[in-house]
């Protein structure tokens, strides 16, 4: 059994769902303060929902080094109902060359890999000419609210520099490193409550129906294009998920109707020109209305350049493939260490079973995502060592 798979095995044997760690930061911890990382525990949140977080880092004795930083999460979606699971979730479970578990996929192979990879780089090369940083929330599925956000608040406060940034999310579509997700899309959310006056439906005259004031902004809203995308991102979407209005009685008019929405956006567009656009198109239709905001988290982009050149070799060297450039799916860590890093991607096994029942990896994949990782440092040590002075 290779170091990389039995790793994966005892991280996936910790039932670590969000926002329970489950001692996998401690074990990850052990691990890398054995080949020289210096390792912080950060603890946030209320009492009953205790977020655990690890930065480690492998600092350089070179002045003005870089740093790069490998990302991820221990915490686990919860394993849904076990009577549809065909082993244990939290017993790592071989069938026809796949490891069965919770987390195999996300991600704790990712994390095993990333944990291997520094380990082996390091054995051969002590004192690489860049910082190496590790950085372990149990808050990723959660909340989000005390996890890598907390973490990278306080690295700021510190002036703790980063420089390029791999987080592990589960990112290829049939194997390892067909895909690379280089950016993510913005995420906003609002509860718009449009105010009429209630009323009986036979006296519509003695009432003000606010489903029928706001349907010819949502009608305009469903139709306005917000941004025409460009070469890394779709269009900017805004989407209904909600819609509630009434009393539950057939002959009352309704003195309030609820609308729950989502703008999905691009690097196009700004949180505050989203904001301002929908504000002028429900004052165009004079609504009374009250609107709140959720800010999910701001676009993000890594344009081809140095960190996806690195890593692309890096595949290209281990698997022969040339990766997708990708900015679909949902949001990641990786918004919140992009406020503080220039360079941020997401790399990391197949996607196809994450957060389902029998969620499981190729082991074929395992070793080879730790290979990546683990070349990736030896193509930027190459490079800071070429440009050293």
């Amino acid at each position: 059994m290779s170091r990389t798979l039995q790793l994966t095995e005892q991280l996936i044997a910790q039932a670590s769902v969000t926002p329970e760690d489950a001692q996998c930061q401690a074990l990850l911890g052990e691990r890398l303060k054995a080949c020289g990382f210096e390792c912080e525990s950060i603890v946030s949140g209320p009492d009953h929902f205790r977020v655990t977080n690890l930065w480690a880092l492998h600092p350089s004795r070179r002045a003005n080094a870089g740093t790069l930083v490998f990302a991820g999460h221990t915490d686990v979606v919860p394993t849904g109902p076990l009577n549809q699971w065909q082993s244990d979730p939290f017993t790592p479970t071989h069938r026809d060359g796949k490891l069965y578990g919770r987390g195999a996929s996300d991600m704790k192979t990712s994390l095993a890999a990333m944990v291997v990879a520094a380990e082996e780089f390091l054995a051969q090369c002590p004192d690489p000419a860049f910082s190496i940083g590790m950085l372990f929330t149990s808050d990723e599925e959660g909340p989000a609210l005390d996890g890598t956000v907390v973490v990278c608040n306080q690295l700021k406060a510190r002036g703790q520099r980063l420089d390029w940034c791999i987080v592990g999310e589960p990112t290829a579509v049939k194997q390892t490193g067909d895909m690379i997700k280089n950016g993510r899309r913005g995420t906003l959310s609002g509860k718009l409550t449009v105010r009429g006056i209630q009323g009986h439906i036979a006296y519509p005259q003695l009432a003000r129906n606010p489903i029928h004031e706001l349907a010819p902004a949502l009608t305009e809203l469903v139709a306005t294009l917000w941004d025409q995308g460009n070469d890394f991102f779709p269009p900017t979407s805004w989407q209904v998920s909600n819609i509630h209005a009434g009393t539950g009685a057939s002959n009352v008019i309704p003195g309030e109707c609820v609308v729950d929405f989502n703008f999905r956006f691009s690097t196009e567009s700004t949180v505050e020109s989203l904001q301002q656009r929908l504000i002028a198109t429900l004052d165009k239709h004079s609504l009374d209305y009250d609107l709140k905001w959720t800010l999910g988290g701001r676009p993000f982009l890594t344009p081809p350049g140095d960190l996806v050149g690195i890593v692309e070799a890096a595949i290209q060297g281990e698997t022969g493939l040339r990766p997708e450039l990708s900015t679909t799916g949902g949001t990641s860590d990786g918004r919140f260490i992009a406020q503080i890093c220039p360079q941020v991607l997401e790399l990391g096994p197949p996607n196809a079973t994450i957060h389902k029942v029998d969620e499981h990896v190729a082991v074929s994949d395992i070793e080879t995502l730790k290979n990546i990782y683990r070349r990736v440092l030896e193509n930027l040590q190459q490079r800071e060592a070429a440009a050293a002075p």
